[in-house]
């Protein structure tokens, strides 16, 4: 056990640090150091940005990188690039633009952009004290972050309110400030953050000068300052609609049925929790696509999208549909804490480059692309569950994850495709077929 424990890991050199993991856990030590290096950019300077990105690093991740085209949305086209591992999301985004394309595209709008930071403390004493405290200290609060908050309030953002909020009904003696916060076109964490600390350091030593105080209640103890990736007040809506005649295109579905079967589906979603996770997953299918190839934290936005489904006691469905007077409307609002500046929007080149293809792109523009692309994922998958089933083209998507498997070479690919046009795919079958193939 203890022959692969090392200190001082993270001050060795990257190939020092190879080696270490390559003698320590790879049999094959050359096979292994040969993969890690095959990932390297030739390109040093572009390898080094990488690098330093995180630590510890030993090589490079990759994942396919993709474009979804024919978006409209308010009337402007886009091609939406996308950053993801999984088969036949891109096919079924790029599916669902096409057909909303024609049916007027998608219509968003931005509802707030609020996000909250929060000071939690703990005060044993009389909590009118405190509440008087909180109000004589506010302005000097503010004051504390105005060299932190000076150039956010230029770019349009900054503090909008601190409150008190007692929580002690849930743990005694807890308080809080809860903080609002704009962030103009930054995702602003690095920001919120600071601000917090500042607040909390002020608020600490303040209270020592306050004379309403006793000695007891002069002692505030700060236990964490931390902004919250919940954001249920950073909302953006996305929405498509038509006539429920202009709705399908299948030959298989009338559109009032097909209209009508979409419509359960979600209500299914809402009411369902075991529905409504992988409801909710394949629309995270498309939002993580964009918000990785843009550089943004799909980790917060996760946990966001995910608490907001649970907002109401019960975990239910993100998206909604109704048919009303004739028409058919699919809509869904989300949060979303975006950025466009800051972090890794201004270092990583593929970044900047799926920033540049969506038109360099504000925070809030880049919130509505965003829900779009989950709305859009989510419209193809219900459409291909309440008709054709989900696998027949997931698996012909996946057919070429078996077939690598397999190293099918060109000639055998060509084949086995055509093969199963008229064939259902599964991996047994596309083994059998290999196989016979190769005989």
């Amino acid at each position: 056990m203890h022959n692969k424990t090392i200190s001082g890991f993270s001050k060795l050199s990257k190939s020092k640090k190879i080696d270490w993991i390559v003698n320590t856990y790879f049999s094959n030590q050359d096979q292994a150091k040969t993969i890690l290096k095959q990932y390297w950019n030739s390109d040093e300077k572009l390898q080094q940005l990488h690098d330093e990105f995180i630590e510890n690093t030993i090589t490079n991740y990759y994942l396919p990188l993709g474009v979804a085209p024919n978006f409209l949305i308010n009337d402007r086209m886009y091609a939406i690039p996308m950053a993801i591992e999984e088969s036949s999301v891109v096919a079924a985004a790029s599916k669902a633009a096409k057909f909303w394309l024609d049916r007027g595209g998608f219509k968003t709008s931005v509802i707030s952009t609020t996000k909250i930071g929060q000071v939690h403390f703990m005060y044993r004493g009389d909590t009118t004290h405190l509440k008087h405290y909180f109000n004589t200290v506010k302005p000097q609060l503010l004051e504390a972050v105005k060299p932190l908050s000076k150039n956010m309030e230029k770019r349009g953002g900054g503090i909008q309110d601190i409150e008190l909020r007692d929580k002690t009904a849930d743990i005694p003696n807890y308080f809080q400030l809860h903080v609002s916060f704009g962030t103009a076109d930054a995702m602003g964490a690095n920001f919120i953050n600071s601000c917090l600390e500042q607040f909390a350091k002020t608020f600490k030593a303040e209270a020592l000068n306050f004379e309403d105080f006793s000695a007891e209640e002069q002692q505030i103890e700060i236990v964490m300052s931390i902004l919250s990736n919940y954001v249920p007040d950073c909302l953006v809506r996305a929405e498509v609609s038509c006539m429920v005649e202009d709705l399908s295109d299948s030959k298989t579905i009338a559109p009032e049925a097909f209209a009508n079967k979409f419509v359960q589906a979600i209500q299914i979603a809402e009411v369902e929790p075991f529905r409504a996770v992988t409801h909710n997953k394949g629309i995270m299918n498309g939002i993580d696509a964009v918000v990785l190839a843009t550089g943004n934290d799909f980790r917060a936005i996760e946990a966001g999208v995910h608490a907001y489904a649970s907002r109401n006691g019960a975990y239910s469905s993100l998206s909604h549909a109704k048919i009303e007077n004739g028409i058919f409307t699919f809509w869904m609002e989300i949060p979303l804490a975006l950025g466009t500046v800051g972090g890794l929007t201004n270092l990583h080149p593929l970044v900047k480059l799926s920033l540049e293809m969506l038109g360099k792109p504000s925070a809030k523009e880049l919130m509505q692309i965003v829900a779009v692309a989950g709305l859009a994922q989510n419209f193809a998958a219900i459409r291909s569950l309440t008709t054709t089933g989900i696998q027949e083209g997931h698996m012909k998507m996946h057919l070429m994850n078996i077939l690598n498997q397999f190293e099918a070479n060109a000639e055998e690919k060509i084949n086995l495709v055509n093969h199963f046009k008229t064939h259902t795919v599964s991996h047994s079958a596309v083994v059998e077929a290999i196989e016979k193939l190769r005989q």
